[in-house]
């Protein structure tokens, strides 16, 4: 959530951004008016109840006609004063609402654009393998060796859901177990949290409530499935004030995740674009000046799964205009998928600085006499399972039909060196 006080100084610092965004800006036209209107207000009931504190000094000493005539004046001042408090309170909702309606803005080093045409492309790995036979695309590959189901997922649950067999699921589990124990030995803790999470936590990272119809929502309870990890894990340190010489605290999960791609064409080939995927996470709490520094850091910590798998990607800085509602700056890691002759993002690293901790209320202090502040909150796929489960099978198939495991997963599949 952006600043009342950084809106009210600088209007054209957020219409800028706004723009640069392709966002719409009533939102922040709703503040400025109920903004304006609440200082408004809130000025005259203080005058009004400094007024009020007066007449109250000066009727004791006062003869009972003159007594009686002060006595009416609070009266009205009261009634009035009563009528802007239940004022204010209808236009601290509506600020509020406004606020959390408004995006992040954009690190000054965020190039500005209009889409993902205009990312700016940072960095390499590897060469996109050219094999001398056609390759398969993962969903050919995967029915062949018998280790993705997209028949039996759709029965089960419908069109977006897959179903991952033998030693399909032994890939899978093996993939989130290897980025786990990496992720660990890069510094992080690993936590397990609940997979489903209340609405104040989704309002408290950014998804509510412009997401909504983006996410499964259970309406009985008001709970929502996980959408991204960064959620839970964020959220632990809702409404906290931290120790400033705890900083950074570093941590790891891996969920399931759940999105409904509204709007999206889910019917896509394969699982580039699914209902339910897994997903490791890296989420990242420090001090406002080392934001940039961690980003840098988390997203080499992401980078270093792929290097592991050998897998060839590269890595684009978002612009402007493909930003994400929360994040002030993103690198979006793409793994290349040689059967769908396409790159496939598989992580996003984001540095949102003080936008979620101010939704979230997560504060530090430096030092327990010191007044406390927002801290950054980051985060970053490490990394999405789906796709990079796509783009492995792809990248690693031979000739004959069968998928070469790469040497960092073999002690996770028992020693076993390709699927056949």
């Amino acid at each position: 959530m952006l600043d009342a006080k950084l809106i009210r100084e600088d209007v054209d610092l957020v219409r800028k951004s706004l723009s640069g965004r392709n966002h719409d800006p009533a939102p922040l036209e709703r503040f400025l008016e109920a903004d304006g209107r609440w200082r408004t207000l809130t000025d005259e009931a203080n005058g009004l109840r400094k007024q009020r504190n007066e007449v109250a000094t000066e009727v004791p000493g006062l003869a009972e006609d003159a007594k009686a005539k002060k006595i009416e004046e609070m009266k009205a001042i009261s009634s009035r004063i009563k009528e802007i408090d239940d004022e204010l309170r209808r236009l601290d909702a509506a600020r509020a609402d406004s606020l959390l309606k408004l995006p992040n803005l954009p690190d000054a080093s965020v190039p500005a654009g209009r889409d993902a045409a205009d990312n700016a492309l940072v960095r390499s790995f590897g060469e996109p393998r050219k094999p001398d036979f056609k390759p398969l695309p993962h969903w050919e590959l995967g029915e062949r060796l018998d280790i993705i189901d997209f028949e039996r997922g759709a029965k089960v649950a419908g069109t977006g859901f897959y179903v991952l067999k033998g030693d399909g699921a032994r890939l899978e589990r093996a993939l989130i177990n290897y980025m786990l124990d990496l992720h660990r030995s890069q510094g992080y803790q690993e936590v397990f949290p609940p997979v489903v999470v209340n609405r104040q936590s989704c309002v408290g990272t950014g998804q509510l409530p412009l997401m909504h119809d983006d996410m499964y929502w259970m309406e009985r309870d008001d709970m929502y499935l996980n959408p991204t990890a960064e959620v839970p894990v964020t959220n632990l340190f809702r409404d906290e004030i931290l120790d400033g010489s705890k900083l950074p605290i570093r941590f790891t999960a891996y969920l399931p995740s759940f999105r409904r791609e509204a709007g999206k064409h889910i019917e896509t080939k394969g699982i580039a674009r699914v209902h339910q995927f897994n997903k490791v996470e890296l989420v990242k709490f420090t001090l406002p000046e080392e934001s940039q520094k961690e980003l840098d850091m988390l997203l080499a910590d992401a980078e270093a799964v792929l290097t592991g798998l050998e897998l060839p990607y590269r890595v684009m800085l978002l612009c402007t205009g493909d930003l994400g509602f929360a994040s002030s700056k993103t690198y979006d890691i793409e793994a290349y998928s040689p059967g769908m002759g396409q790159w496939l993002e598989v992580s996003s690293c984001s540095d949102f600085k003080s936008f979620q901790s101010r939704r979230a209320m997560i504060k530090f202090r430096r030092e327990p006499h010191l007044k406390s502040e927002f801290v950054h909150t980051l985060n970053g796929s490490g990394i999405a399972l789906a796709r990079t489960f796509a783009a492995l099978i792809e990248h690693y198939q031979n000739a004959d039909g069968s998928v070469t495991l790469p040497e960092a997963l073999r002690p996770y599949m028992g020693g076993q060196d390709a699927i056949r």
